[in-house]
């Protein structure tokens, strides 16, 4: 039966020496050691078998014709695929200024020759732990931001959706306006904020005259079809960020007009009066007109922090009621 265990990969160095007997005896050491050692006489070769696989460490001679060991790594320094490789100089020259410079390019270590064998396995298997180690740490960033990245992303799809959740939860599903649930915090918010300043709140009562002549003669899907349109032109009627235009219930309607009397609502209650007008919509049921028709209550009032929204909507209602008392189609006014 095959096995299926997996091979561990043994770490590549890279030696680079133009000196034969030098690179076969460091070749040979390191593959006793149990690393895959493989050389390259030159600094162009080095190069080349850089850039075919990348190795985990390289042994770098500096005297080498055409290419010297310093430039070849200034050239691996300089490329963001093999300036992580870490890079041991192993040269005769022994003078500060070597090393100095050695260091500068980008070396992590130096050995100077003749070398001791003991020296370069210890130094090389310090340089393989060190470049695991930071194989490791940079593995575990990667995941780390991959982490941060789809926690942010969780997080604003969860925002977003908390959004659409409120939105839903504050708009009527079919007129698309605020709905009863949504008017009456606002209501709520305007009345206090608006008794603390001393400025008028004015409501709009809104109710579609035979509106059930209307679902009888055409049907709801028609009908619904009438209650998106009169609910489209009455938020279109409502133009500054404060109003609110909301479905009361059923047919009814309702705007909220912060800082405004009742001569600015009744213009309100106008423009839409207006505009249904000019949309035209057939209603061959109703009793005072061949289009559909609003009847509206209209209110205003400077709010009391000792009392509450009710007195509005109370006032509202009643001025509605005697809109459609007095035969539809019109707008009374109370304030």
């Amino acid at each position: 039966m095959q096995s299926t265990e997996t091979i561990p990969q043994k770490d590549y160095v890279l030696v680079v020496d133009d000196t034969p007997p030098n690179l076969h005896l460091l070749i040979t050491m390191l593959t006793r050691k149990g690393y895959d050692a493989r050389g390259a006489a030159d600094g162009e070769l080095a190069l080349a078998n850089i850039d075919a696989e990348l190795p985990d460490l390289v042994l770098l001679d500096i005297n080498m014709p055409n290419l010297d060991g310093f430039e070849v790594c200034r050239r691996l320094k300089a490329s963001d695929r093999t300036r992580e490789i870490p890079v041991i100089f192993i040269s005769a020259r022994d003078e500060v200024l070597d090393k100095v410079q050695a260091f500068a390019v980008g070396a992590v270590d130096y050995i100077t020759k003749p070398f001791q064998i003991a020296e370069v396995l210890a130094r090389v298997d310090n340089q393989i732990t060190l470049r695991k180690l930071q194989k490791q740490l940079q593995e575990q960033n990667e995941l780390l931001k991959e982490e941060i990245s789809h926690r942010i992303l969780a997080e604003a799809m969860l925002q977003e959706a908390n959004v659409q959740l409120e939105r839903l939860v504050n708009l009527d599903g079919l007129t698309k306006l605020a709905n009863r649930r949504c008017f009456d915090e606002y209501l709520e918010q305007e009345w206090q904020r608006l008794a603390r300043e001393q400025l008028f709140l004015a409501l709009i009562m809104c109710d579609i005259d035979f509106f059930k002549n209307y679902n009888d003669s055409y049907g709801h899907i028609v009908g619904d079809d009438c209650l998106k349109k009169v609910s489209a032109l009455i938020q279109q009627s409502v133009r500054r960020p404060a109003d609110l235009a909301a479905r009361y219930g059923g047919e009814e309607f309702v705007v909220v007009l912060p800082n405004t009397d009742v001569a600015g609502a009744m213009a309100v209650a106008e423009i839409i009066r207006q505009k249904l007008r000019e949309l035209a919509i057939p209603h061959q049921d109703s009793a005072v007109s061949q289009y559909v028709t609003l009847s509206m209550g209209v209110t205003s009032l400077i709010p009391k922090l000792d009392s509450n929204p009710s007195v509005l909507l109370t006032a509202a209602d009643y001025a509605l009621y005697r809109a459609k008392e007095l035969g539809r189609n019109q707008t009374y006014q109370i304030g």
